[in-house]
């Protein structure tokens, strides 16, 4: 199967997909929901097998060098579908100990933008100390540590005049409430200028990513649709995994399989195989930068993967 990373860029779609569950020939609706939301690349799969106890070595059943987005993606599309944070500044009257706010934020070129008044306790301390970071974390309901975060090591900078035009813009595109006390006198556009980004996706994924990296990077396109996409799948299409595993994969004796997470370069599935429940990732041919794309992708997929099986030896 074809392989080629690219760069991305998305919305949203609905049309049919070649599959069905009882008859594999019928046309049928994908009707994705056009709200579909949620940040599905918050929490990277982790593609190892489980450690522990006595189990044996397990191989992976996919090509491991096959494309995937970078840490500084991951990082980038958590950031991108987040709000708020916790600010942490240098107190001015606490002999330089670390104090923490809850703040909004928006973002302006990669760097993170703060709107923050004259009497909050972090303003005090920034115009003390500039030096400053920036905890971003993936919102869920499993247990917190397992979803991802970012902390943003930054110099923060005020903003005036003209300088803060496209930061006021940036950051009331994230947050339009703001708009009513963006102008009152005692508030302030800052621009956390950044340095370094520690990213974290979970238990045992992590790195450091450094500047130019964060900043070569986009947000995902295809992850605020990934929600809807991923449930019309596994509810819908789950015979077409079972497909792509069988085709795309190693995997033997696959008996059910379910869609766990979705990028512009491919997706993840848990595959029910003989050997118990494995991971599975499979590529695009190439990366998609709108929903449709996706449709059309895994279409394709089904035909491809029916072709080779229906080709292969008994």
């Amino acid at each position: 199967m074809p392989l080629g990373p690219n760069r991305c860029h998305a919305r949203k779609a609905s049309a049919p997909l070649e599959s069905g569950s009882g008859n594999p020939s019928r046309i049928c609706p994908l009707g994705w929901p056009t709200n579909a939301g949620g940040l599905h690349m918050s929490t990277p799969p982790r593609h190892s097998p489980p450690s522990g106890g006595r189990r044996k070595r397990q191989e992976l059943l996919y090509d491991p060098t096959i494309p995937t987005p970078t840490h500084a993606e991951y990082a980038r599309t958590l950031m991108a579908g987040a709000r708020d944070a916790t600010l942490c500044t240098l107190a001015a009257d606490r002999d330089g100990h670390p104090y923490g706010s809850l703040v909004l934020f928006g973002v302006l070129e990669g760097d993170p933008i703060l709107l923050i008044s004259a009497l909050a306790e972090h303003t005090k301390n920034l115009r003390a100390d500039r030096r400053c970071s920036l905890l971003v974390s993936a919102a869920g309901p499993e247990n917190p540590l397992a979803l991802g975060r970012i902390t943003i090591v930054a110099t923060a900078v005020p903003l005036e005049g003209d300088q803060a035009l496209p930061a006021r813009e940036a950051f009331l595109a994230k947050n339009p409430d703001a708009a009513f006390y963006a102008d009152f006198g005692d508030f302030q556009f800052w621009r956390m200028q950044v340095q370094d980004i520690r990213y974290i996706g979970g238990f045992g994924r992590m790195s450091w990513v450094s500047q130019p990296d964060w900043q070569a990077a986009s947000p995902d396109p295809v992850t605020p649709h990934a929600s809807g996409i991923i449930e019309h799948m596994n509810d819908d299409h789950s015979d077409a995994l079972v497909l792509y595993c069988q085709a795309f994969s190693r995997a033997e004796g696959v008996t059910a399989a379910t869609m766990t997470s979705l990028d512009c370069y491919g997706f993840e599935m848990r595959a029910e195989t003989s050997d118990g429940p494995r991971p599975i990732r499979v590529a695009f041919d190439d990366a998609v930068t709108h929903p449709k794309q996706v449709r059309a992708k895994l279409v394709g997929m089904v035909r491809q993967a029916r072709a080779q099986l229906s080709s292969d030896p008994a």
